[in-house]
């Protein structure tokens, strides 16, 4: 009797271990691994297909494991990222925690929304077809996150919701005088967006076309004609011409007086705080450096020093 009261305990003593080691014992995994728990998914199916990933070693275990915590109440469907050497209590800690993996999608600034829709179709952890009008300008440039399997349009949407959220906080403090509304503030800011990459220009650059509007000069701004030529769908590869300053277009502010009639990008928060906070300088006029910044002149003869200074720079270089 004493020997079978002792094989007894030594075989619980065994089975013990032998949970301890499985439910203790790390994964083989050599990278991270994706898992995807579809909504309604029984515990059995994703046991398997777990370990079918390579992120747990015993399925039966860890539907014991599972039952034991009380993880199968409240499974979050979602993708998950599973580290190398988790073992079989961390990956349900995790997925009680519904710590689900988000992406990531980058919509940078002074893209048109033919970028941004090419973009987004290239994305392949979104789904479905972009079926939300995305006019030019509608797009609020930002690091956006979702889930495996969103839509696309959901990322419009709310890229679009940012932007007239942001616009309109933006124009409730708009010290711009020579800008008369949201949608002139839209198409000030994506010009500016588009002369200039440097953060410290943009409210100069905002101020010449703002002095510009005021005295009722031509903002004869190239981007502008870029736009006209190649509608944002393409690159243009190319210099600007000389000829393509007469390039017929509403859009061609060497042509015709005032702002395009829209946007010619979309432009990010920044050039819209410019736009809406111009500098207060008397500067009409801008060209480059040649070190990737400007150099800004009140007159016409200050201007044309510095488009010499270009052109010598050009003819170093």
């Amino acid at each position: 009797m004493k020997a079978l009261f002792v094989s007894i305990v030594m075989a619980m003593m065994v089975a013990v271990g032998a949970i301890w080691y499985g439910v203790n014992c790390p994964n083989a995994l050599g990278e991270s691994t994706s898992f995807v728990l579809q909504k309604g998914e029984s515990v059995r199916s994703m046991a398997q297909n777990l370990k079918t990933a390579g992120v747990i070693n015993s399925p039966l275990l860890f539907r014991i494991v599972v039952r034991a915590l009380k993880v199968d109440k409240s499974l979050k469907a979602g993708e998950y990222m599973f580290a190398p050497h988790m073992n079989m209590l961390q990956v349900a800690g995790q997925l009680l925690k519904g710590e689900v993996f988000y992406r990531r999608v980058t919509i940078a600034e002074g893209l048109t929304s033919a970028q941004i829709r090419t973009i987004l179709n290239n994305e392949p952890y979104l789904s479905g077809d972009i079926s939300v009008d995305m006019p030019e300008g509608s797009i609020l440039p930002e690091t956006y996150t979702f889930s495996r399997g969103d839509s696309r349009d959901s990322i419009v949407l709310k890229a679009q919701s940012d932007l007239n959220n942001f616009l309109e906080k933006t124009w409730n403090e708009n010290h711009n005088a020579n800008i008369k509304s949201k949608e002139e503030l839209l198409v000030l800011a994506s010009i500016v967006e588009k002369e200039t990459g440097m953060p410290e220009e943009r409210p100069d650059v905002a101020a010449v076309f703002a002095n510009r509007l005021g005295k009722g000069m031509m903002l004869q701004t190239d981007p502008t004609v870029i736009y006209a030529i190649t509608k944002g769908k393409v690159e243009l590869g190319r210099a600007l011409l000389k000829k393509d300053l007469e390039y017929d277009s509403p859009y061609n502010t060497y042509k015709y007086y005032g702002l395009p009639p829209a946007p010619i990008c979309n432009p990010g928060k920044e050039a819209i705080m410019a736009a809406a906070n111009p500098s207060e300088s008397d500067y009409l006029y801008f060209v480059a450096s040649g070190n990737g910044g400007h150099r800004f002149a009140k007159t016409l003869n200050e201007h044309n020093d510095n488009v010499i200074l270009y052109r010598k720079f050009l003819q170093n270089k």
